[in-house]
């Protein structure tokens, strides 16, 4: 009879316990406005999310872009999004997880848009962040490149650009460098 009431005792105190950790465990700002952007998404169909951490951390995120046309038509891209505690006064990280010919984005996965650097404001959204990213897909820009090879063939041969872009995608070589297959 002792033991049963020792049992139910430390059951008592755990569930005290973990009452405790939830009141203390208070969201930051960041995790409140991004749970808040997230819950107000408004992706076109050839875009998608995943939280592969569970959902218990937003602040980590994943985003596939499937461009619907353009030279990166039929192709999947992976993006990894990391988002700072002080979000949105900083805006998120964002790194491509494929290998891909893009004036835009360099080899080590580095996105060149504006809105993710200099043009940052805290009153852009994750779905500003990833129209940006899917516009880079349709729009692609050899003015401001990371990839400045890419970015020279897309502007004094655009037939050799796509057909470069055709060739990555299916996971060939291009120079040096092997790209990852996303079709």
């Amino acid at each position: 009879m002792i033991r049963l009431f020792k049992v139910k005792e430390k059951q008592r105190e755990t569930a005290e316990n973990a009452k405790d950790e939830a009141v203390r465990r208070k969201q930051t700002a960041g995790e409140l406005r991004l749970h808040k952007d997230i819950s107000e998404l408004n992706l076109p169909q050839s875009c998608g999310i995943a939280f592969p951490n569970g959902k218990d951390d937003l602040m980590n995120f994943e985003v596939s872009i499937r461009p619907d046309e353009g030279y990166y038509h039929g192709g999947t891209f992976l993006f990894s999004f990391k988002v700072s505690p002080i979000y949105p006064h900083e805006a998120p990280k964002v790194k491509c997880k494929t290998t891909i010919y893009h004036p835009n984005i360099d080899l080590e996965g580095n996105v060149c848009l504006n809105i993710l650097r200099e043009d940052w404001k805290p009153v852009l959204n994750i779905n500003t962040v990833i129209y940006g990213l899917y516009h880079l897909f349709t729009e692609p820009n050899y003015e401001d490149p990371l990839n400045h090879d890419a970015a020279q063939v897309l502007r004094d041969d655009p037939k050799l650009f796509e057909s470069n872009v055709r060739w990555a995608m299916k996971g060939c070589r291009i120079g040096d460098t092997f790209y990852s297959q996303c079709i």
